[in-house]
């Protein structure tokens, strides 16, 4: 008989539209006993989103059918965008009330992941680490700072990865592959079923409205910064689409201006924005496309869950090689296709090959990327955390 599994604690920054569901999922399907701490509000309450320049909280449950608490922050500047943005002086009583048997810490450059981190070990509390860093479009990190990491890594007893960059990246900070559990990035799939007949009545509706019937449609969604590509992408648009052609953009960030301005330049050219999209609104955006675009360069797209979510409703992607899910998702010819990220005429002749590629091709593609990431799940990902735990030595 397998020994139970420890409590486990939780250290995350925030409610994560990504991971409540899992959380809920987690507490319903397993026996596994645990508890989320976070450390910052942002989602559940209206907060400035810098990257967005827009204020917002997510319009789907992030708190209910899993335990969880909020620890004070007391961060003058609260947030992830800097070392001390999540300062939390309570943490580690908290925890020790909880009394865990395990803690899992999601990322560690805040103070208060440090905290965490190295009060655990004093307490001989075992530890694990769930991040999804690659080394795409950056190359081996200089000698200190691989140094740091691998002192760092050393601390965990598991570590989950997400997928084979990650891996990678992993393995090469001396992380030994006996620690190392496939706990792949998912989202929630009911949320994006390609059956639902709201979904796909709320897209044909959008579809009409925004002029895109009998259109080959192109989505960009996420926010307009220069690491992922916007203005390349509606640039190689311009230069290879057709009038049966057009091109949308959701989202919101700093080169919205610029993006706009760019596109009424070619008033031959198709193309629409729709604003910042909350979770409720994103399937039917999705579904809308016959072709999602993230052209992403440099490790800024550690992964991209907006590729699980865009494949789970069967359409095919369009991403740079740069991007983190690339080799585990996107397969030029049998899921979407691929470009060199730092090559934006790659970029244009990609996406001119996607735009003509017939509609039985198109929708080969798009079945093949629902059964692709079918395998990427509330449930694998479980898996590999339920494997991580049960590799811990008994206390």
């Amino acid at each position: 008989m397998p020994a139970p599994l420890p409590r486990l604690a939780i250290v995350l920054s925030h409610p994560v539209q990504y991971y409540s569901p899992w959380f809920r999922w987690l507490k319903q399907n397993t026996v596994l006993e645990f508890r989320v701490f976070y450390l910052w509000d942002f989602g559940v309450r209206e907060t400035l989103d810098r990257q967005f320049a827009a204020s917002f909280k997510w319009d789907v449950d992030l708190l209910s059918g899993y335990e969880h608490e909020f620890v004070p922050n007391v961060a003058a500047d609260p947030g992830t965008h800097h070392f001390r943005g999540l300062n939390n002086p309570t943490l580690t009583k908290r925890l020790a009330l909880w009394r865990p048997g395990a803690i899992l810490l999601f990322g560690y450059n805040w103070l208060s992941h440090q905290r965490a981190l190295w009060w655990a070990r004093r307490k001989n509390i075992p530890l694990l680490f769930r991040g999804d860093s690659h080394l795409l479009g950056r190359g081996r990190p200089a000698l200190p700072q691989r140094t740091m990491l691998k002192i760092l890594y050393r601390q965990f007893a598991a570590i989950t990865h997400v997928g084979a960059a990650n891996r990678e990246y992993f393995i090469l900070l001396g992380v030994p592959a006996s620690r190392l559990f496939f706990a792949p990035h998912s989202v929630d799939a009911a949320r994006f079923n390609p059956a639902d007949s709201a979904t796909r009545e709320s897209a044909r509706l959008l579809r009409a409205e925004l002029g895109l019937n009998g259109k080959r449609v192109v989505l960009f969604a996420g926010k307009f910064s220069a690491a992922k590509q916007p203005l390349e992408l509606l640039r190689a648009f311009h230069a290879v689409a057709t009038d049966g052609d057009a091109l949308v953009f959701v989202g919101d960030g700093p080169l919205k201006d610029e993006l706009v301005a760019l596109a009424q330049t070619r008033a031959d050219r198709l193309v629409r924005f729709l604003p910042f999209a909350n979770q409720s609104e994103m399937p039917a955006r999705y579904r809308l496309a016959d072709i999602f675009a993230l052209p992403s360069r440099g490790h800024y797209e550690t992964w991209g869950l907006a590729v699980n979510e865009a494949m789970h409703l069967g359409v095919p992607c369009l991403v740079s090689d740069l991007v983190g899910c690339q080799r585990d998702l996107v397969i030029s010819g049998e899921t979407g296709w691929v470009f060199p990220g730092d090559n934006p005429a790659a970029l244009a002749g990609t996406l001119q090959t996607a735009l003509r590629t017939a509609p039985q091709e198109l929708h080969r593609l798009g079945q093949n990327a629902i059964a692709t990431v079918s395998r990427y799940t509330y449930q694998q990902t479980s898996d590999g955390l339920l494997r991580a735990l049960a590799s811990l030595p008994s206390p």
